[in-house]
């Protein structure tokens, strides 16, 4: 009798045939599947080959849903990635690159960061004139458009204009200077030092945090003597230009409509992981399946052959034998071993569901309230106490 090693092209795919642990258990699987399923009352119309076919899509099974848990936990860590190596059997470090990278459109609009670049030009401003056409007045340092020399920078003709610049009166800047004394919170709180020129504050954090704020409204607000109004490819200033202000330049940053696939820099990671499609997961090698997985795999290799057994049987309905028919349960195999089938895939993936690092985090988390509320309710002995939190 030939055993799987001896047996040339044993499954359909080959994927397992040089392991050892699956060659051993391959030869032991048809023992178990035949004996289960009533070899020894009555023949099973099944072949080694067909029986090793099932033993291998269970294993392939079983590392499907693996990698599928550790997709739904990994995921946004693995965004980005070569696709060109095995990861599975590895445990990742968890990044920020996916939240950074979702929040690099707000700070690209707001001019702190983002993956594209932006452009200054000015305006020669004429007096009396209050509309200007950014596609063909706006120009850069040498006299060039800016939206003609600019253009290929990603690929869109579309132009948006992301900030003026403007200046104020020196008596406005003079009298909003927020670092006037008038504007610190910490006048309650200061304190005369040794020598009597020197005066130190006591400045709470936020107060900083406020000064800044109040500088930046100030700027663009209060110290303003002008506005401005964008529609179209036109920007209208308010009010009309003076005619002292004949030949004067206004500045503008600009930003073009923004490809997703063709940021300012070389980024391989858009050729990378995009979706649970290319992540770069292999088939889970069957030596590393401990015990639990393993009987797994024994049981829906069962049920796989418990339906092929009934498809073989399903296509005589009836058999002659001496005296009478013989009735075949055919409908009967192939109902029971997609049940079961069915009903292994359906633990394990209510298991996996529940161990995903988001549940396990959540899991962490009640247990440390619970272990707070057992601590609290602990008697003190002695005068000692334990703290907790």
């Amino acid at each position: 009798m030939s055993t799987f090693t001896q047996t040339l092209n044993p499954t359909p795919f080959g994927f397992f045939d040089d392991d050892v642990d699956f060659a051993k258990d391959a030869n032991s699987i048809v023992t178990f599947v035949k004996r289960k399923l009533g070899d020894d009352i009555l023949s099973v119309e099944l072949t080694k080959k067909q029986i090793w076919a099932c033993f291998e899509e269970s294993v392939l099974e079983y590392g499907s849903q693996i990698n599928e848990y550790q997709t739904k936990s990994q995921l946004s860590n693995l965004m980005g990635m070569s696709t060109g190596s095995n990861i599975e059997q590895k445990y990742s470090h968890e990044t920020l690159d996916f939240m950074l990278r979702l929040a690099e459109p707000y700070a690209q609009d707001a001019g702190i960061g983002g993956s594209y670049n932006t452009m200054s030009g000015s305006i020669i401003l004429t007096g009396s004139q209050q509309d200007y056409d950014i596609y063909s007045d706006l120009k850069d340092a040498n006299g060039g458009l800016i939206f003609s020399s600019s253009l290929n920078n990603n690929g869109s003709g579309r132009m948006k204009i992301l900030e003026v610049y403007h200046y104020s009166p020196q008596a406005a800047y003079r009298f909003f200077d927020t670092t006037s004394a008038i504007n610190y919170l910490s006048n309650e709180f200061s304190f005369e030092s040794f020598t009597p020129e020197t005066v130190f504050y006591v400045l709470p954090v936020f107060e900083d945090v406020l000064r800044a704020g109040q500088m930046d409204l100030s700027n663009r607000v209060r110290r303003s003597n002008y506005s401005y109004r964008t529609q179209g490819t036109k920007i209208r200033i308010f009010p009309s230009p003076s005619s002292n202000l004949n030949g004067k330049k206004m500045w503008l940053r600009v930003g073009f409509e923004a490809d997703p696939f063709n940021p300012a820099y070389n980024d391989a990671s858009i050729y990378g992981v995009s979706t649970p499609a290319n992540i770069p997961y292999g088939n889970i090698s069957y030596k590393v399946i401990n015990s639990m997985g393993r009987q797994w795999v024994y049981e829906y290799a069962l049920a796989l052959s418990k339906e092929l057994l009934g498809l073989v049987r399903s296509k005589f309905s009836t058999v002659p034998i001496p005296g009478g028919d013989l009735q075949l349960d055919g409908s009967t195999l192939v109902t029971q071993g997609r049940e079961d089938a069915d009903k292994l895939k359906t633990e394990l993936r209510e298991l996996l569901d529940g161990l995903t690092y988001d549940k396990m985090l959540e899991g962490e988390a009640a247990k440390s309230e619970s272990l707070k509320t057992i601590l609290k309710n602990i008697p003190v002995p002695m005068g000692k106490c334990i703290i907790v939190g």
